[in-house]
C-alpha cells in the first residue's frame, strides 16, 4: 500500500469501537492468501500504457472480494467504497489521492475474472485449498456430495421478453423453483470445498456426481437423491465405498433398519450444509445476479473459495499469531 493523505485518517474522536463489518475484514485481512492470490491474476491484468493508467490490482481484488462478502452490485459496491471510511481502508482507497473504481471498471474487472478460457476463478478456488494444505487443513480421502438451488429471476419484463433459456424450473416437494443448482464435492473431515459445478435447476443431483469426485476418495456420503449410483462411483473413485441415504419407506413398511443406518450417515453428511449456510446467510448469496451459467459459475467458484477461509478462520488466525 502506497503512503495515504489525510484525507483517508481517521476522524478525530474521543470514543468509539470497531463494529462487526470492520472486525470481519481485520480477520479476512489476515487469513486470505493475498501474494497467491494477485499472482494468478496480475499476468491476465492491464499495464500502464499510452492511455489512462489502471487501477492498481490488489485494489481491484479487494473491492471483488467486498462485492462477494457483502453481496453488492457493481453500483453498490462503488457507492459503499464512497461511504463507508472502513471499505476504503481495507480496499486500499484514498480520495486524498485518487477516486474510488466506478462500477465500470468495477464490471470490467468482473469480467476479466469470469472469461472462460481463463477460469481464474476455478483457479482461486484450487488456490486456496493448496494454502489451506499448506496450513495442515488437508483435503482427506472422503467425499460428501450434495447441492443447492439458487433462484433466478422468473419476470419477463425486459428487452427479449423472455426469461434466461439457461435456466430451468424445477419441483422441490410441492413447491416450484425457478433458477441454478450448485453442486459441491466436500471433504468429509475437514468440510473444504474441493470441487463445484453448476447446472440448470432441472438437472438430476445423481447426473454430476462422477464430477464431484477428486478420485481418491475411500467414502462417498450423499442424501438419498444419489441412491444407485454405486457403478458410477466406482468408475470415478475406484477405491469409494458408497455411503448414500438408502430408501426407507415402502408401501406397507418403513425399514427401521435402513432408516438407524441413514440417521448415522447423517452425522457425517451435515457438514455439506455448512458451506451452504455461509453461502446464502452470511454471504447473502441466495439469488443470481447474472444470466446465464458461465458468469454464476465463475461468481461461485470465488465464493466457494472465500467461504473455504471463512469456514476455517479460527485456525487460520490462530496460526497466524503463533507464527507472528
Amino acid at each position: 500500500m502506497s503512503q495515504r493523505t489525510f484525507a483517508s485518517q481517521v476522524e478525530f474522536k474521543k470514543f468509539g469501537r470497531k463494529s462487526r463489518r470492520e472486525l470481519f475484514l481485520d480477520e479476512m485481512e489476515r487469513i486470505v492468501p493475498w501474494s497467491g492470490l494477485l499472482a494468478l491474476v496480475r499476468r491476465h491484468y492491464a499495464v500502464a500504457g499510452n492511455g489512462r493508467r489502471p487501477v492498481g490490482l490488489e485494489i481491484m481484488l479487494r473491492t471483488y472480494f467486498v462485492q462477494q462478502w457483502f453481496n453488492l452490485s457493481d453500483p453498490g459496491v462503488e457507492e459503499a467504497l464512497y461511504e463507508s471510511p472502513v471499505l476504503q481502508r481495507f480496499t486500499g482507497v484514498d480520495l486524498g489521492a485518487a477516486p474510488a473504481p466506478d462500477e465500470t471498471t468495477i464490471c470490467r474487472f468482473r469480467h476479466l475474472l469470469e472469461k472462460h478460457d481463463l477460469d481464474l476463478c476455478g483457479m482461486m478456488l484450487d488456490a486456496v485449498n493448496i494454502h489451506l494444505e499448506a496450513k495442515g487443513i488437508r483435503i482427506a480421502t472422503g467425499t460428501i456430495v450434495d447441492a443447492t438451488i439458487l433462484h433466478a429471476p422468473s419476470s419477463t419484463k425486459n428487452a427479449t421478453g423472455t426469461r434466461d433459456p439457461e435456466m430451468h424450473q424445477t419441483k422441490k416437494g410441492n413447491q416450484w423453483y425457478f433458477g441454478l443448482k450448485a453442486h459441491i464435492g466436500v471433504d468429509a473431515k475437514e468440510g473444504t470445498v474441493h470441487t463445484v459445478v453448476t447446472t440448470a435447476a432441472n438437472v438430476a443431483d445423481s447426473r454430476v456426481l462422477p464430477d464431484l469426485l477428486h478420485g481418491e476418495e475411500r467414502k462417498v456420503w450423499g442424501d438419498g437423491g444419489y441412491q444407485g449410483q454405486t457403478e458410477a462411483i466406482k468408475e470415478a473413485a475406484p477405491k469409494a465405498q458408497d455411503m448414500t441415504c438408502r430408501r426407507t419407506r415402502y408401501k406397507n413398511r418403513v425399514n427401521k433398519l435402513q432408516r438407524a443406518k441413514n440417521r448415522s450417515k447423517s452425522s457425517v453428511r451435515a457438514k455439506v450444509e455448512h458451506p451452504f449456510r455461509i453461502l446464502k446467510r452470511i454471504f447473502g448469496f441466495d439469488k443470481v445476479r447474472y444470466r446465464g451459467l458461465a458468469k454464476n459459475h465463475q461468481r461461485l467458484c470465488a465464493c466457494f473459495a472465500l467461504v473455504n477461509l471463512y469456514l476455517h478462520r479460527k485456525r487460520l488466525v490462530g496460526l497466524a499469531q503463533s507464527c507472528a
